[in-house]
């Protein structure tokens, strides 16, 4: 019986301690501006997933631009936000890296794949701001105020 009652008391102990390293800040957070993460299509049926990473990370391919209580409040006057919502709703960017190349894919948007592969596309520059792209190919977003520009691999041969 003392046993049973000395394991009760200790996993209260560790909840109490989950709540109150949660509660001070230690915890996980809400995703927040500039935040990278990983975003793929779930399972049939149950929508997609999203996970926070290094905005380094191979798999880093969005940036939370925005949070949002509805997708509608999502900026607008450039490209569009991908948008992902649970408690909150998240106005996505793709994290492109200038020089690196994506291609389309249907269970994570874009991914990064070889600059030899005939679909890719190339960010040939990523500025802040908005800026002139000098094959006119570009993707605009006014928060962050970023413009990315892009060349098809397929037209650079």
């Amino acid at each position: 019986m003392r046993k049973i009652g000395l394991g009760v008391g200790t996993v209260g102990v560790l909840v109490a301690g989950a709540f109150a390293f949660t509660l001070l800040g230690g915890g996980p957070k809400s995703p927040e501006p500039g935040v990278c993460g990983h975003i793929e299509r779930a399972d049939e049926g149950h929508g997609a997933r999203y996970r926070a990473i290094d905005c380094a990370a191979e798999h880093a391919n969005v940036r939370v631009a925005k949070v949002v209580d509805d997708a509608s409040q999502c900026p607008t006057g450039g490209s569009p936000y991908t948008t992902f919502t649970r408690s909150a709703t998240l106005c996505l960017i793709p994290n492109f890296v200038e020089g690196v190349c994506y291609a389309g894919d249907k269970m994570v948007g874009m991914r990064k794949v070889a600059c030899t592969s005939a679909e890719a596309v190339r960010v040939t520059s990523a500025a802040k701001g908005r800026a002139e792209c000098a094959n006119g190919h570009k993707v605009t977003y006014p928060e962050p105020a970023v413009t990315f520009c892009l060349v098809r691999v397929a037209e650079m041969r």
